[in-house]
């Protein structure tokens, strides 16, 4: 089994920054791409941004400049580095792993999404 927990979510004012991070657990060969993806409410989710396995990375254009995401393979977690937040950066951002299982079997795994709150 699998698991995905994220941490680092809060609440910060307009121009402020946040780390979000992202640790898989469990039984696999290893992880492929990984990504955060976003959700505010009464919107859709929407890809934020992506890394692959030979850590080359692409942005939404909404974030890009601002937001930052890198991977650690040793532990498994991948991170989102967000700087000069704005209030429309308002959602639950979720973590979402290519995970490669036995017979090289790749399943996509999320996270549990956590709060991230740009306010005065």
């Amino acid at each position: 089994q699998v698991q995905l927990v994220e941490s680092g979510g809060g609440s910060v004012q307009p121009g402020g920054s946040l780390r979000v991070s992202c640790a898989a657990s469990g039984s696999f060969y290893g992880i492929s791409g990984m990504a955060w993806y976003r959700q505010a409410p009464e919107k859709v989710r929407e890809l934020v941004a992506v890394i692959t396995s030979g850590r080359s990375t692409n942005y939404a254009d909404s974030v890009k400049g601002r937001f930052t995401i890198s991977r650690d393979n040793n532990n498994n977690t991948v991170y989102l580095q967000m700087n000069n937040l704005k209030p429309e950066d308002t959602a639950v951002y979720y973590c979402k792993m290519e995970v490669i299982g036995s017979r090289l079997v790749v399943s996509d795994y999320w996270g549990q999404g956590t709060q991230v709150t740009v306010s005065s």
